[in-house]
């Protein structure tokens, strides 16, 4: 099957590195005693505390090779709403691979899944019923700003909208939103903002059966009910 002229083709080649782990070392011969087992030193004992480290992102929430079909429309992570157009046999370093075209009409982009990586690339069927009744609910709420520095936030926002989970997704979108008499948002808010909005209503959209422009105007109602 050919793709769309000038259009961008991809193939997930990476799994999702292993987690990192760490083994306890054995107390030293000649640890200080009178301390309590399991007792932190204190500062005043020339300890540094560790550097803080960002939360790591999101695990995928993909579906197994089997669970697609043409025709089905789909959600890839960095990608958001593409639609299947088959399974096809392609020919990598000698041998046979079979993988899942997925076309994403709005940038004109072809992604080519290896059908044994769907799940572990993210590649998922649209939310369910009770995933995106969830996501809906969620605008609803109360923002939650956390009080740390705007790059720090702005990096979990990503990798929030990057899961391709819409709870995680509409988290974003209703910690960004301003209403009516709110201060405006910067200008990498307001990017992260609209990238988080366009996510979500496209997956409301392709559920509904309506457009983009439809789909926003429900989130927006939604979002003003918080």
């Amino acid at each position: 099957m050919k793709s769309p002229a000038g259009a961008k083709t991809s193939t997930p080649s990476s799994q999702p590195a292993a987690a990192e782990t760490r083994t306890a070392s054995p107390a030293r011969p000649g640890a200080r005693r009178g301390m309590a087992e399991g007792q932190a030193p204190s500062p005043s004992e020339g300890v540094a505390a560790g550097p803080v480290r960002p939360a790591p992102p999101p695990k995928p929430l993909g579906n197994p090779g089997s669970d697609f079909r043409e025709g089905d429309h789909v959600v890839y992570p960095t990608h958001g709403v593409g639609q299947v157009q088959g399974i096809e046999t392609m020919a990598v370093a000698g041998q046979e691979l079979k993988v899942i075209i997925v076309t994403f009409e709005e940038n004109r982009m072809t992604l080519r899944v290896p059908l044994n990586k769907a799940a572990s690339s993210g590649l998922r069927k649209l939310a369910a019923g009770g995933a995106m009744d969830e996501a809906l609910d969620t605008l609803k709420g109360r923002a939650r700003i956390k009080r740390t520095m705007w790059s720090r936030r702005a990096q979990e926002y990503e990798q929030k909208i990057n899961s391709g989970d819409p709870v995680q997704i509409a988290e974003v979108v209703r910690d960004l939103h301003r209403n009516v008499g709110q201060p405006d948002q910067s200008f990498s808010e307001r990017q992260i903002y609209e990238l988080a909005m366009d996510r979500l209503a496209a997956e409301v959209a392709a559920l509904d059966g309506t457009d983009k422009s439809a789909a926003m105007t429900k989130l927006l109602e939604h979002l003003k009910q918080g």
